[in-house]
């Protein structure tokens, strides 16, 4: 039996203002009218069904998620009480979901990417199971094939088609490599063997959990003294103690990386992993001036703008080409679009300043 995993538990600080402590990227409507965690949710409706889907979020964000998918079991959002990366985030859904269903394969995604080719992602879905369902020890991912040279992505070499597979697209992985920079970015691209790493991944759920109990056995022992407490009164409070004591670590590194049968499918669906408000121009259609807007906005004489705002309040610029401005209700962002890594350099400065209000 499949079953999903959505991790929805990322503050998205890139998207500041619009994107808060409580309500961040995930939970926001930055492309189309459903919130990117509800897209991610219906991007699986006749591939999964709701009682087989777990989100994994934020312990204050428990009750927001629920509101936004109202067909999942409430039980089934889980909130983590601590950040603590992919790993253990992974490893507690992988031994909830063995529990219930001991030769599941588990299909695990981010809350807040952006796939708008729905059939052709359950095509690739089934064809990663039809992988596992033939070896089972082996760890899918799925590989987007890049357009640019993009620093800002994680890449997976490919290496010999799984000829045996009868699967378009399988290879065997020769390696995962972390963001280049520009020059070896552009290597990537040319040489054409280099996939995106898209963040998506499907294993059996015993196959994972054998995983980290070899690469990971600290961090095993705090999740199987959760794992065991499922059910019980006591459970809350030892979620609490024992996930605190986890070291964070990525599943990339704890085990994706050091795993000795991973295969790559690439993906024929359109993927964009909505990183920074510029990606907001990739996924709307801009005006005639070049201009991505969502809300009210008046330009003059304006080209290439970012706009993020409502109907409730215009916004103006005048003579100004290539910034973003994004307008909410106690914050206002202005920047050139080649500065907009530096929005992160804003949430640290709120934090160092105590300025609670605003994240």
């Amino acid at each position: 039996m499949l079953h999903a995993v959505i991790m929805a538990g990322g503050t998205g600080t890139r998207f500041w203002p619009a994107s808060r402590l409580n309500n961040p990227k995930q939970m926001l409507k930055l492309v189309g009218d459903t919130t990117m965690l509800e897209s991610t949710r219906q991007r699986l409706v006749g591939l999964v069904s709701a009682e087989h889907t777990l989100v994994m979020t934020s312990r204050h964000l428990v009750e927001p998620v629920r509101g936004q998918l109202l067909d999942v079991p409430p039980e089934h959002i889980v909130g983590e009480p601590c950040k603590r990366d992919t790993a253990p985030c992974v490893a507690l859904a992988a031994t909830m979901i063995a529990q219930a269903d001991p030769d599941a394969i588990m299909l695990v995604l981010p809350a807040d990417h952006v796939i708008n080719t729905t059939s052709q992602f359950h095509d690739c879905i089934r064809s990663g199971m039809r992988l596992i369902e033939k070896s089972p020890d082996q760890i899918v991912t799925f590989g987007i094939r890049p357009t640019y040279a993009a620093e800002s992505f994680g890449y997976v070499q490919r290496g010999q088609p799984l000829t045996t597979s009868n699967i378009a697209g399988a290879y065997q992985v020769a390696s995962f490599r972390e963001k280049p920079d520009r020059q070896t970015a552009e290597q990537y691209l040319q040489s054409g063997n280099y996939y995106w790493n898209s963040g998506i991944f499907m294993w059996r759920a015993k196959t994972i959990l054998q995983a980290l109990e070899r690469f990971e056995p600290d961090m095993m022992k705090h999740i199987t003294a959760i794992s065991n407490a499922v059910g019980t009164p006591g459970f809350g409070v030892t979620l609490m103690r024992e996930f605190e004591k986890i070291r964070g670590v990525s599943i990339d590194f704890a085990v994706m990386e050091r795993y000795h049968d991973v295969a790559v499918i690439e993906a024929t669906f359109r993927w964009d992993d909505v990183g920074s408000w510029q990606a907001i121009g990739r996924l709307m259609s801009p005006d005639e001036q070049g201009n991505t807007v969502r809300g009210k906005f008046l330009p003059i004489q304006s080209q290439r703008m970012i706009v993020y705002g409502d109907e409730e309040h215009l916004l103006v610029t005048i003579g100004m080409q290539d910034m973003i401005v994004v307008h909410t209700k106690n914050a206002t962002l202005v920047a050139p679009k080649s500065e907009e890594e530096r929005v992160r350099e804003v949430v640290k400065q709120l934090q160092l300043r105590n300025w609670e209000e605003f994240l």
